[in-house]
C-alpha cells in the first residue's frame, strides 16, 4: 500500500483552540482513502510554538533553546491528533525513523512531530526526510492556498504559483533568512532535500477538499513543486 507523507501546519490544527470542523473534514478524507494509502502526518507547532519561541528570543535564549521549546509544542499537537483519530492512529509518539516505520506497519495513519533537534529546520524538514525515506511524495497543508510570489497575508496582489521547478523553489526559499518559528510554506532545509532527491511536493491550504483531489489525481487549488 502506498505511503503518503503529510505536513500538517500547526495553525491548521489549532489557533486559539483546535479547528474542530476542519480537523473532522481532514479525518474524513483520510478515512475515505485508507483503502489505497497509509499516511504519515508530521504536525507543526503553530501559534503555541511561536509564542514560546518569541518569549525565549526576547529573553535572549539561544536558537537551540527556542527550537527545543517549539519541538515540545509540535509533539503536543501530534499527541492531540493521535487522540483525535483514536484506534486507527499510533498509540505512542515515534521519535526516530525506525519507530515511524514500525507504526506504519501497524496503523493506517501515523502522527509524529519533530523526530529530533536539527539546526535551522522546522517540522517541514522532518516531512521531507520521511518522504525521501519512504520514497513517496509530500503534501504540505498550510494556512495559505499554496506558494505565492509574495506573502498573501500582507500583499493582496500576491499571485499563486501553481507549479514551480524544485531548484527554483529552493532558490526562492534560500533567499529567506531562517529563524525559529518562521512563516514560510516550507523551510529552507526541506527545499534542499526536495530539490536534491526530486521529491514531488504539493502545497495546499485549508480548503481541505484539495487534499482528496490530490489523492485521487484530480485538478486542485494549490501549488506543485516538480
Amino acid at each position: 500500500m502506498k505511503i503518503v507523507v503529510l505536513s500538517l501546519g500547526g495553525s491548521v490544527i489549532s489557533r486559539d483552540k483546535p479547528n474542530y470542523s476542519l480537523l473532522k473534514k481532514f479525518r474524513s478524507i483520510l478515512r475515505k482513502n485508507y483503502g489505497k494509502y497509509k499516511f504519515i502526518v508530521v504536525c507543526g507547532g503553530g501559534s503555541i510554538a511561536r509564542s514560546y519561541i518569541s518569549s525565549l528570543r526576547k529573553d535572549g535564549r539561544s536558537i537551540k533553546e527556542q527550537s527545543l521549546a517549539g519541538i515540545m509544542a509540535i509533539r503536543m499537537n501530534a499527541r492531540f491528533m493521535m487522540q483525535f483519530f483514536g484506534k486507527e492512529a499510533n498509540d505512542y509518539l515515534p521519535l526516530d525513523m525506525n519507530s515511524v516505520g514500525e507504526c506504519v506497519e501497524k496503523n493506517k495513519v501515523v502522527f509524529c512531530g519533530a523526530l529530533r533537534y536539527a539546526s535551522k529546520s522546522t517540522s517541514d524538514y522532518t516531512s521531507a526526510r520521511l518522504a525521501k525515506h519512504f520514497s513517496t511524495f509530500l503534501i504540505n497543508v498550510t494556512n495559505v492556498d499554496g506558494l505565492y510570489d509574495s506573502d498573501p497575508r500582507k500583499n493582496k496582489k500576491a499571485k499563486l504559483i501553481s507549479s514551480i521547478d524544485a531548484d527554483d523553489f529552493k532558490e526562492m526559499a534560500l533567499k529567506i533568512k531562517y529563524k525559529a518559528g518562521q512563516h514560510f510554506v516550507l523551510d529552507q532545509r526541506a527545499s534542499i532535500l526536495i530539490a536534491k532527491y526530486k521529491i514531488k511536493t504539493y502545497i495546499i491550504g485549508t480548503k481541505i477538499v484539495n487534499l482528496d483531489k490530490i489523492l485521487k489525481n484530480k485538478r486542485f487549488l494549490g501549488s506543485s513543486i516538480i
